[in-house]
């Protein structure tokens, strides 16, 4: 078992982080961190930081993670530095199995999202939107007031295409704060969403969740694949079918590579395939 212990040699800001949430168990995969969480364990890690006004960061994990990871050691290293990583993607949970966690499962970035607002909205917690469109954040928006009575959203940005300027940048921090938002969802897509967190989690004292396309799927316009799929590790061949052109080329770089990684990692930790 590995778990994350408290660390005297982080920075005072992230063993408050630390502090808050406790120790957690996890594995790592292909190098990549993975905690087991639950639904309920990842939102109450989550808005406990927000409470405590410590913020931090966590990644919503899949297999297009871990391979960016595995191909770049500096965004794996970030990755690895998040406060908590979940486990996003079916395979992420096979493997956690395999390597000794009977009861892992699924944590997937379009039912946390909700989920966490849900909860937030029971704390009085503010929550917050960074990406995509100001169209999908309207409906974004509208979906979870609907479903959500109570819930506050006390921010919303659509980051313009291409590289903001440094002082753009600044401004978009300062009206974060500003808001006073505990829990600040981004959906930029990995690595992008990443690598912007990574870059402002010390500068913010918000709780960064990155969510990548979950956006889209609880804003209702982009349809979820059957659970049979989800459950048996099928939904990339459904996103696939939904968006050949712009997902054809990452599912042929990564998932096959991945399948034969995670197999050397079992045969070489001695683990059942």
């Amino acid at each position: 078992m590995e778990c994350a212990a408290a660390d005297t040699s982080l920075p005072p800001v992230a063993r408050k982080r630390s502090a808050v949430i406790g120790p957690m168990t996890s594995r790592r995969v292909l190098g990549q961190r993975v905690d087991v969480t639950s639904y309920a364990s990842a939102a109450d890690a989550i808005l406990a930081l927000a409470e405590a006004r410590a913020g931090g960061m966590t990644c919503v994990s899949t297999v297009h993670m871990v391979m960016e990871g595995h191909d770049d050691a500096e965004f794996r290293r970030l990755v690895n530095a998040a406060d908590l990583i979940t486990s996003d993607g079916i395979p992420l949970v096979w493997m956690l199995r395999a390597l000794g966690v009977a009861d892992a499962s699924r944590v997937y970035g379009p039912d946390l999202t909700p989920f966490v607002c849900r909860v937030a909205a029971e704390r009085g917690i503010s929550v917050g939107f960074y990406g995509s469109t100001p169209e999908v954040l309207d409906d974004l928006a509208r979906n979870l007031l609907a479903r959500i009575p109570g819930l506050s959203i006390g921010f919303r940005w659509s980051p313009p295409f291409g590289r903001s300027s440094p002082s753009e940048e600044e401004e978009v921090v300062e009206a974060i704060r500003d808001s006073g938002i505990g829990v600040l969802f981004v959906g930029l897509g990995c690595p992008k969403q990443e690598r912007w967190m990574a870059l402002h989690r010390d500068r913010l004292d918000c709780v960064l969740v990155g969510v990548g396309a979950a956006f889209d799927f609880v804003a209702g316009l982009k349809p979820r694949a059957p659970g049979w799929m989800q459950r048996s590790g099928l939904e990339w061949l459904f996103r696939l079918a939904c968006e050949p052109r712009r997902l054809w080329r990452r599912y042929a770089r990564h998932n096959p590579r991945f399948a034969l990684l995670a197999l050397r990692q079992l045969w070489r930790e001695g683990h059942p395939a």
